[in-house]
């Protein structure tokens, strides 16, 4: 791994354990093992490294949920599988605390990668959606924009209770009863 690549990296989980006052450029440098001109050599300071960390967080991101919401399966079994993949449920969600950060929020070049991820994850889910309502899988009634709103909603609010709780029940509890409304929200007359 490079040097940059290395302070990119360590700044990602500095921003995700401390946020971003929290995450010095000395914290960064120690942690990426690497000298003190490091970092200016490859960024021109600390909001510039935040912004390539947050957006390879970002994309990472992405790519995660793609991997789950692109693959084999009903709408349902899509949606079903991303609610359920494996997550550090404790950690939370690195690109949802920085929704939290309002050195992060403040910052419009900051706080861009985090809008886009979330922009894209819900415009992702109401397609999904809207393509199990053509497939008879979800009834006609449902707002796709809405529904993928309450699933980032259940993910997001999912993390906060279980770390304000210590346990990961809590997400589990909140994703079962997201997933008892959206089968309950099929067409009386779906197919078996």
């Amino acid at each position: 791994m490079s040097t940059s690549e290395r302070l990119i990296e360590s700044t990602r989980e500095l921003l995700w354990e401390r946020g971003y006052v929290g995450t010095s450029p000395k914290a960064i440098l120690e942690r990426a093992g690497a000298g003190q001109g490091s970092m200016y050599h490859h960024f021109k300071g600390k909001p510039d490294l935040a912004l390539a960390a947050i957006q390879k967080t970002a994309e990472e991101m992405r790519a995660t949920a793609a991997g789950v919401l692109d693959g084999p399966g009903t709408p349902y079994e899509r949606i079903e599988a991303y609610l359920r993949r494996e997550r550090d449920v404790l950690r939370g969600c690195p690109i949802g605390r920085l929704t939290m950060d309002p050195d992060v929020i403040a910052s419009p070049e900051l706080r861009a990668p985090v809008d886009e991820t979330l922009d894209w994850l819900r415009e992702r889910l109401a397609r999904i959606v809207e393509e199990g309502q053509e497939q008879g899988e979800f009834a006609p009634s449902l707002d796709g924009e809405e529904v993928a709103a309450a699933v980032v909603a259940t993910v997001q609010g999912g993390y906060v209770l279980a770390r304000a709780s210590g346990s990961p029940a809590a997400f589990d509890a909140g994703v079962r009863g997201l997933l008892s409304l959206l089968a309950s929200a099929a067409p009386v007359n779906r197919p078996a």
